[in-house]
Parts: C-alpha cells; structure tokens; sequence
C-alpha cells in the first residue's frame, strides 16, 4: 500500500468516523472496487489523462451520484482528478484497517486442504475470538499444497498447524539431536 493510499483511505476515515458513517462508507467503497473490477475499461475510461478531467468527474457524477454516498462520489472525484483512482483498493484497504482498529476487528484467514465444514468454520470462528477477545473477520481459503491441518494468518501473523510444518519441524528436530 502506498502512502497515498493510506493518506486518502485515513483522511476518508477520519471524515466518515467524524459523522458516524464508518460503516456505511466501507460498504460503499466495497461496492465501487467491486464495480470497477467487473469494469476494466470504465476504470482505464476514467484514468485517460487526454479526456479533461471535468469530463472524467462528470462520467463518476452520471454512474453514481445518488448511488453512494456524497463522500464517496466527491472521494473518487478527487482521486480521478489526481489521476490516482488506480489507487482506490489501497485506500479502501487503508480505510478498512482503520475501520477495523476502531472496530475491535481482526482479520483471519484460515488456510486448509479442503473445504472447512460450516461447523468447523464456526468452531474455529468462536476459539479465534475467545483467544483474542476480539471480533474476527474470518475468510478460508483451500489450497491443495496443504498436506493437512490448518495455516493461519491473522493480520500477518502466520501460525502454521499443518502437517507439512510439523513434518518440517520433526526433521530438525531430528537432525538437531543427531548433530
């Protein structure tokens, strides 16, 4: 993430958090990341800098005004004017991390061979955030390169459970005492 990206995610934050719209505001942003990835060529539209910029922030007003919030439509207009709306998912994830520090959240991601089961996933949720005291925002992944077991990341912290690891463990073990 660059440092305009968590210069204008925080200052959306700052804004949002001052009139009670965090949550709104986050949902709303999400929304436009998600639009613009289902539209590359509106994104790359937006970012010509041969078409005038009034004309860019024109095109934003047309898709969206009444569509989000005010904050976010004059957000995206500042950053189409800046010719720094590729940065958007970077303030989006500046703005999330705050939101998410403010909020008492973490964010989890839980890694396995195979789909967890909807109570695995639950009972996993529930130790999470007895461990942490935390809310945790848990998403799974499936990776078939995990022999068994579990890696975790928790906001970049990674705690490996799977059986690969342990193996990996057991042989320096091994050759530790054999040295």
């Amino acid at each position: 993430m660059t440092e305009t990206a968590k210069m204008y995610g925080g200052s959306l934050y700052d804004l949002a958090a001052e009139e009670g719209l965090e949550t709104r505001i986050l949902g709303e942003l999400d929304e436009v990341q998600q639009l613009l990835k289902q539209n590359p060529d509106y994104l790359r539209l937006l970012s010509t800098p041969s078409i005038p910029k009034k004309e860019r922030c024109g095109l934003l007003d047309e898709a969206l005004r009444g569509q989000v919030h005010l904050y976010v439509l004059n957000f995206l207009k500042i950053l189409c004017e800046k010719g720094t709306l590729r940065e958007l998912s970077g303030c989006a994830r500046a703005y999330r991390i705050r939101y998410n520090q403010a909020h008492g959240i973490l964010e989890a991601t839980a890694v396995s061979a195979v789909p967890l089961t909807e109570q695995q996933r639950a009972a996993l949720h529930a130790k999470l955030e007895s461990l942490t005291g935390k809310t945790i925002d848990l998403k799974t992944k499936v990776d078939a390169k995990v022999l068994g077991g579990i890696r975790l990341d928790i906001e970049g912290t990674e705690l490996d459970g799977t059986v690969q690891n342990r193996l990996a463990s057991l042989r320096r073990d091994i050759a530790a005492v054999t040295l």
